[in-house]
């Protein structure tokens, strides 16, 4: 499974969460736009693509003339619909360099609501939380955004993170203890590059400013640091400075290399109990027990079974044209199960005519040179088998003394 560690973050995963008015929109917008620039300077395969842009409160209306000012196509979808949002970013991985999406707030909130409406829900119920929050629910989102070949900025709208503690009374209060962004609860764990963004009021200007808080750096050399955005009138000014902000975190990418996310094919299922009890790995381990015992007899039945020299030389043989190997220890414990049961499959054949499903050979239908014999044709193939091999080590007998006898010096 193991292998050498290398860099496999090929493209951009971010996210800006914050309230009204603080600029996550235009601070996504102009990171995106850097980095597309950047790949254009790069030469890489993607960058003459638009960017796309999943709006869910009309936000891209607003950053057009910044990407038409410097050459980028931006096209976009305006919807709240959380199927639409997974469509939109299949069809982006394709035809787009980059994706903004905003607000992811309002996609899980429509997905939710269309949940209870669905169930016929008045609120959604503890055990409903067990597809909302799956693979199969809110998992499609967040497998996409981490695993795309695509640059992906995700905005969302920030809400307070509350939690109890006990005063001097010894009564129970409930105080704000952080920010978070308003989705699913974890959500906000997906992103390499997590930024707060929030106004404040400059005391010795007494003007509103908007700072960008790093929550979140993989590349930990911006990670908890905040940093000024000031205004800027002209839009070229304010996305060098912004790209300029993040640009240490994205010398970290590994642009125009193998994105690699994280492998979700791969589950453990088979140690789940089935049914009956028995998770699959049980159950295979049990069928590959009965595989063998099958084996067992089906060499007595053909005769190649016991320690005599003549059964162990043809046991050999035959073992080792069915599986590749004379060794018991391989068979039953290294083989893979599929190829053992076809191996115990074809040694049935051998020795009943029929494989262990009851189906004759697969060249049934062509004329054999001779009826099959059960027991008696499974011993006369696995002597067949014996008698190549004996013949092969006679040869090398006669090989081997009439090299010797030429060694031999002459008289």
């Amino acid at each position: 499974m193991f292998r050498k560690a290398v860099m496999q973050q090929a493209f951009l995963k971010a996210g800006f969460m914050g309230f009204q008015g603080a600029g996550k929109t235009f601070t996504a917008a102009c990171l995106m736009l850097g980095l597309i620039l950047h790949a254009r300077k790069l030469k890489l395969p993607y960058a003459d693509k638009p960017v796309g842009f999943v709006d869910s409160e009309t936000g891209s209306d607003w950053v057009i003339p910044m990407f038409e000012e410097h050459g980028v196509e931006l096209v976009s979808v305006k919807t709240q619909s959380f199927k639409d949002l997974l469509d939109a970013m299949d069809e982006a991985e394709k035809e787009c360099s980059g994706l903004i999406i905003d607000s992811i707030t309002h996609f899980w909130r429509e997905f939710t609501e269309s949940y209870q409406d669905k169930k016929k829900r008045k609120r959604i119920e503890f055990s409903d939380w067990n597809f909302l929050k799956s693979n199969e629910g809110w998992g499609r989102y967040t497998s996409r955004y981490v695993n795309s070949n695509l640059h992906i900025a995700m905005c969302g709208r920030a809400g307070f993170e509350y939690d109890f503690f006990e005063d001097e009374d010894g009564k129970k209060q409930i105080e704000k203890t952080g920010v978070k962004m308003k989705a699913e609860t974890e959500t906000g764990f997906e992103p390499s590059l997590l930024v707060h963004m929030e106004r404040q009021i400059d005391a010795s200007s007494n003007q509103m400013v908007r700072v960008a808080h790093v929550v979140k750096d993989r590349g930990r050399l911006l990670d908890g640091k905040s940093f000024g955005m000031p205004h800027y009138d002209n839009v070229t000014e304010a996305m060098r400075h912004t790209y300029g902000t993040f640009v240490p975190h994205i010398k970290w990418l590994a642009l125009g290399g193998e994105h690699v996310g994280v492998d979700l094919t791969r589950n453990s299922k088979e140690m789940i109990p089935g049914p009956e009890g028995k998770s699959e790995f049980a159950q295979r381990k049990l069928q590959r027990a009965i595989l063998l015992e099958k084996l067992d007899v089906l060499m007595a039945e053909l005769g190649v079974s016991g320690t005599a020299k003549e059964a162990v030389v043809k046991r050999a043989a035959m073992l080792k044209s069915l599986f590749g190997t004379d060794s018991r220890t391989e068979i039953d414990e290294v083989i893979p199960f599929e190829f053992l049961r076809s191996g115990v499959s074809q040694m049935h054949i051998r020795a009943r005519g029929v494989d262990m499903d009851g189906n004759p050979p697969v060249n049934a239908h062509e004329e054999p040179e001779e009826e099959p014999g059960g027991v008696a044709n499974g011993v006369a193939e696995a002597n067949e088998l014996t008698d190549a091999v004996d013949a092969n080590v006679e040869a090398a007998r006669i090989a081997k003394s009439k090299v010797r006898r030429y060694a031999e010096p002459q008289p």
